[in-house]
């Protein structure tokens, strides 16, 4: 059974390929969303939401209570700030994984810290455009070991 999973992505994140490509690599975002969609195959269907507006990522978290099945977010800097994004995911109701590019916890130290990993199923980061994939993974086969 396919499950539907929101992939949300936050602030700056349209900049993939231009940003820091040092730190957040090659890949534009859409090539990452094509690699997502593929990844999950016959398993899941991928709705993908990027805002840079707060407001925006809390009304897709709303909107996806009753619709998905799950949802796979990188919230960008958000992660670090965001009462409302914490709020939100916990209103939804739906198991998220926070998933980022890079390792924040070898960055400076104000990135070290989530605002919404503790209402989150899981963490995954460091692995680049994989961290995606790996945070798909995690997602699906929670999905699938949950009773029905």
């Amino acid at each position: 059974m396919a499950h539907d999973v929101l992939l949300l992505n936050g602030p700056n994140l349209n900049m993939l390929g231009v940003r820091e490509p040092e730190v957040y690599g090659a890949d534009t975002l859409e090539d990452i969303v094509a690699r997502v969609v593929a990844h999950a195959g016959d398993r899941a269907t991928i709705t993908h939401v990027q805002s840079n507006h707060e407001g925006q990522l809390v009304e897709a978290l709303h909107a996806a209570h009753g619709t998905r099945a799950g949802v796979v977010f990188n919230p960008g800097a958000y992660t670090h700030t965001s009462v409302a994004l914490r709020d939100a995911i916990s209103a939804c109701g739906l198991p998220v994984v926070e998933t980022h590019l890079s390792n924040v916890h070898a960055r400076e130290e104000f990135r070290h810290r989530s605002m919404l990993a503790g209402v989150c199923l899981g963490v995954v980061a460091g692995f680049g455009w994989r961290s995606y994939t790996v945070a798909l993974d995690g997602l699906l086969g929670h999905l699938d070991a949950a009773p029905t």
